[in-house]
């Protein structure tokens, strides 16, 4: 659906009654600004009347179609095609759930296609019109920038909770704690490959948005750009250190595990070996032969329950002395 639609003349916000008589005057130059669509989940229909006045490139138009593509910025003659993943930290369950923000930046309009919920862009448009100059001086230029700056901050804050549930998880593994469970390291393994394929792959298009073959002409806000790359690179250096530290966190639990089972198979064969002695003796001495050695001892009765014990009790100071027990 169309969520909202306006015209920005000088920065400042005006009613777009008519997108097709507004993409003329603007064409025509006899307005100055441009026009910004914003879609969420559109259908066939929605999305038809915005690409038959704006005249995308069919490329781009089956990419938005169809979503769920990969991370990248392209360029179709004077328009830009965006793909974005957004993200969104889920408190109670620790999960990252993936949106996708598409955007089409033309010279006279952008728009804006959100898909999923995790698409932070709720007051990236109050933003904008709070600031009517820059707007005006970069139009929808200035709209990509703020987009993916809002989307690269989403990324930060959670580089921050995949921090904080990692570090909650090594204080599981290597402290005195509640141990940590083989589960919990995997699914967070898992989402932070989740995050990885939402970051990484937009290094190199955001790096290509402030070098001199980029389609943005304003030097300011090439900078701009350049700034969003270094923090979007921090982020992806930091995913990096996560995923190698969550294999050697996973590698020492599994180990941990592995030396408790040990040492229960250790006391579990002591115990065995000592439960072995009296066991032997009886069955030994239990026997029903006519002739045996101790049938007529009155003390053989008392002397093998001693017997038994001793054995037990050496055993069990043996097994103590090597650390079975």
């Amino acid at each position: 659906m169309i969520v909202d639609q306006a015209v920005y003349r000088d920065g400042v916000r005006f009613a777009c009654t008519d997108l097709g008589v507004e993409l003329g005057r603007l064409a025509a130059g006899h307005s100055s600004g441009f026009v910004w669509i914003g879609l969420k989940d559109p259908t066939d229909r929605e999305f038809d009347e915005v690409r038959d006045q704006l005249e995308l490139h069919p490329l781009a138009v089956a990419d938005a179609v169809n979503g769920k593509q990969r991370v990248k910025v392209e360029r179709y003659d004077q328009t830009i095609f965006a793909v974005l993943k957004t993200l969104r930290y889920v408190e109670s369950t620790s999960d990252i759930e993936t949106g996708e923000v598409m955007l089409f930046v033309g010279e006279h309009f952008v728009v804006t296609i959100r898909r999923g919920e995790a698409a932070p862009l709720a007051g990236v448009r109050e933003r904008l019109e709070s600031t009517p100059e820059l707007m005006a001086e970069s139009g929808p230029a200035a709209v990509f920038h703020a987009v993916l700056d809002a989307v690269v901050d989403t990324y930060r804050d959670i580089d921050t909770e995949v921090q904080r549930d990692l570090d909650e998880i090594e204080a599981a593994v290597f402290g005195s704690g509640d141990p940590a469970r083989s589960e919990t390291i995997y699914a967070l393994k898992r989402e932070v490959l989740e995050f990885r394929r939402a970051a990484a792959p937009l290094v190199r298009p955001v790096g290509w948005l402030h070098e001199e073959s980029s389609p943005i002409d304003s030097t300011e806000l090439r900078l701009q750009f350049r700034d969003v790359e270094d923090h979007l690179i921090q982020v992806v250096e930091h995913i990096d250190t996560y995923d190698g530290l969550l294999t050697d966190v996973l590698s020492a639990h599994l180990t941990q595990v592995g030396v408790q089972q040990n040492d229960d198979m250790r006391k579990i064969s002591a115990w065995v070996a000592i439960a072995a002695v009296p066991t032997l003796l009886a069955g030994i001495f239990g026997m029903n032969f006519e002739h045996m050695p101790g049938l007529g001892w009155q003390w053989g009765y008392p002397a093998l329950l001693v017997l038994m014990v001793v054995i037990c009790l050496s055993l069990y100071r043996a097994f103590r002395r090597t650390g079975w027990l």
